[in-house]
């Protein structure tokens, strides 16, 4: 069986288990930047995309889903998709597909599943799901608040601390050129 990151486990989990894509983005994106030398850099941000922009098209925002459509079939590399046991070729269809539907005058919601080839790593990520009482590709709760606003609901304060130290830093750099 082939072995992949905890962090990728985690994020189809959450793609196809919890539907929390606000999740699979907080996941991917701190894999990858820890991971900045990976041979599948690139197809990491379009996972991190392809995730930002279910969430944004079920809040509404069909703009920032566009754009993150658009952004994630640029970043997409076949042979790295391929190699996360995903099928590239009918992901990028998947894509261009949606890409379709939100760019016409109606878009409705409905949740997307990646099409996963590798059947081991279908078993590890449904068995997580099990573990954790979340339904293998179950629809979104769309009446869950948490789900849908959870950019608003979150805690920033940790965010909000580092980016007043760096601005102290700054002045204080700024001082000692003057």
């Amino acid at each position: 069986m082939l072995s992949y990151p905890d962090a990728y486990l985690e994020y189809l989990f959450h793609f196809h288990g919890s539907r929390d894509f606000f999740e699979c983005h907080e996941i991917m994106e701190e894999y990858w930047k820890e991971h900045p030398r990976d041979p599948h850099s690139r197809t990491y941000v379009a996972l991190i995309q392809i995730a930002v922009a279910m969430y944004h098209h079920r809040r509404g925002n069909v703009a920032g889903a566009v754009k993150m459509v658009q952004a994630s079939l640029r970043n997409l590399q076949d042979d790295a998709a391929a190699s996360l046991g995903l099928d590239a070729a009918g992901l990028r269809r998947m894509l261009q597909c949606r890409l379709e539907s939100l760019t016409r005058a109606e878009a409705p919601y409905a949740d997307m599943n990646l099409p996963i080839t590798d059947p081991g790593l279908i078993r590890q990520v449904a068995a997580i799901c099990e573990e954790r009482s979340a339904a293998w590709c179950r629809s979104s709760d769309m009446s869950d608040p948490e789900l849908i606003h959870r950019h608003r609901l979150r805690d920033r304060s940790g965010v909000i601390e580092e980016r007043q130290r760096a601005i102290k830093e700054r002045s204080r750099a700024k001082g000692q050129r003057e």
